[in-house]
């Protein structure tokens, strides 16, 4: 795949307004039926992040608003990748809707706690990703440091998210 598919690819996806939300019964954005939503649409995956920060997303107002993204669509231009290549554009993707979510949280200090675990838990995914398919050990051994380092403080982040969301 040449760069500028996959900059058009990337462009694409980051013009998506910049904040999901799902619909935590249904799986669906709030107040929008599943036809609404093509036969493929997804909603972004907010699984990622604790409960104060969904909550938080949804009182932003931007909830409601978000519909679903062609995931299979976006992804069919991913042919030419090897199976490294699909799967970091996969966790791109992933990481990125919930990230630019948390950043539609009016208070700013729980919008980078939510916002810097959509990150941490996407660079986790990635060293993951290196572990797997990467054949350089320096390579390895720094993936293996960002999974050290950046699982706890996920949890350090989520603990603060658990103790103040809702209080600002």
């Amino acid at each position: 795949m040449r760069k500028f598919e996959i900059a058009a690819i990337l462009a694409a996806f980051l013009a998506v307004p910049a904040a999901f939300a799902q619909d935590s019964a249904t799986d669906r954005p709030a107040g929008r039926p599943d036809h609404a939503r093509g036969p493929h649409a997804q909603t972004a995956d907010l699984s990622v992040l604790p409960q104060g920060c969904r909550d938080a997303i949804q009182q932003s107002g931007m909830g409601g608003m978000m519909g679903g993204m062609d995931m299979p669509a976006m992804m069919g231009g991913m042919g030419g990748m090897d199976e490294a290549q699909k799967a970091y554009m996969q966790t791109m993707m992933k990481m990125n809707m919930p990230m630019m979510a948390a950043h539609s949280i009016k208070d700013p200090d729980l919008a980078f706690h939510c916002g810097m675990i959509a990150h941490h838990t996407g660079a986790i995914a990635m060293a993951e990703i290196e572990l797997k398919y990467g054949n350089d050990e320096q390579s390895k051994a720094m993936a293996q440091k960002i999974i050290d380092a950046q699982g706890p403080e996920i949890e350090e982040m989520t603990a603060w998210v658990e103790k103040n969301a809702g209080q600002q």
